[in-house]
């Protein structure tokens, strides 16, 4: 049995496998409109999503299956009552896939060593591959593949979208630059990578890693960046953290460094005036709803390919 805990575990040919799928799967959407017929996925959510939420049930419901919202904050499972081994081994005998969208890594983990069917990860503190594979979806459907291109993520280094577009552009041949403020609290972790260098050495790719962020974003072929405010910022450090990323912040003139048909991507949701301008998320280059949008086939793709069902 195969799961989808994070990039950094699936090869390059099978993040390929699922690409190509998800490009079949929006071109061609009425071969599968009965392709999961009689299934069912249990969604797990710890952390609420709209888009997460809406592309998976949606996803389901248009292959002919059912989707099943499971609240942790309204159930044995996440009261503590129950523990995740025991709840894995029950609903693994009732349901054909799992998604999770939870808060600790090591829960995730737990679910998957004790499901005896599929597990999604949906996002975690530590990775977010549902959303990398749309993101590559999507740049490789305005720019015609994904290999050799340069992607620069501007803000937050350390969080669980960096790590999971360096896994997955690392794989896939992309050059992968972050600028983020020095400090192991701003940057990519090092393990992070240490691995993406070893998966850049197979394909070609680079990663790069500094905290000037002109530096970063120069002859980018995408600019890409995310929430400041990542996973449980106090309300009393958010004033200092918006300080310190603010010369991160995508707007006009940092895009100007780009190339000139560079693209902008942000995996939603987005605050204007913080990570990006209006101009930027609301101009000409961006493709955010595109990106979003491809969620829904990204993981269409997942689900098949897991149930053996594509």
């Amino acid at each position: 049995m195969e799961h989808l805990i994070s990039l950094k575990l699936w090869s390059p040919e099978k993040i390929r496998e699922v690409l190509d799928l998800a490009k079949d799967v929006k071109a061609n959407p009425e071969k599968y409109y009965n392709a999961m017929a009689h299934k069912n996925l249990l969604m797990i959510f710890e952390k609420p999503s709209l888009r997460t939420r809406l592309s998976f049930e949606s996803g389901m419901t248009q292959m002919g299956g059912h989707a099943i919202y499971y609240d942790m904050s309204t159930s044995p499972m996440g009261s503590g009552k129950e523990t995740i081994s025991d709840s894995m081994r029950t609903a693994s005998r009732f349901v054909d896939v799992v998604m999770a969208r939870l808060f600790k890594h090591e829960d995730l983990l737990e679910m998957a060593e004790y499901s005896t069917v599929p597990v999604i990860n949906a996002l975690t503190d530590d990775s977010h591959p549902c959303q990398i594979l749309a993101d590559l979806q999507a740049i490789e459907e305005k720019k015609g593949k994904v290999a050799g291109l340069k992607l620069a993520y501007l803000g937050d280094g350390f969080n669980n979208v960096t790590h999971s577009l360096m896994y997955g552009g690392t794989k896939m041949g992309m050059h992968v630059s972050v600028g983020s403020p020095a400090g192991e609290e701003f940057s990519p972790r090092a393990d992070v990578v240490a691995d993406c260098e070893e998966f850049a050495k197979e394909s070609g790719g680079s990663v790069f890693v500094t905290d000037d962020p002109v530096e970063a974003v120069r002859d980018a072929d995408v600019v890409y960046t995310d929430s400041w405010m990542s996973y449980h910022i106090p309300k009393d450090q958010e004033e200092a953290r918006i300080a310190k990323f603010m010369p991160y912040q995508v707007n006009s003139a940092l895009m100007a460094h780009a190339k000139p048909d560079a693209i902008f991507m942000n995996c939603l949701p987005a605050i204007r005036g913080c990570e990006q301008t209006a101009e930027v998320i609301d101009g000409p280059q961006s493709i955010v709803f595109d990106e979003a949008e491809n969620r829904l086939h990204a993981q269409k793709a997942v689900v098949l390919t897991l149930c053996g069902a594509a």
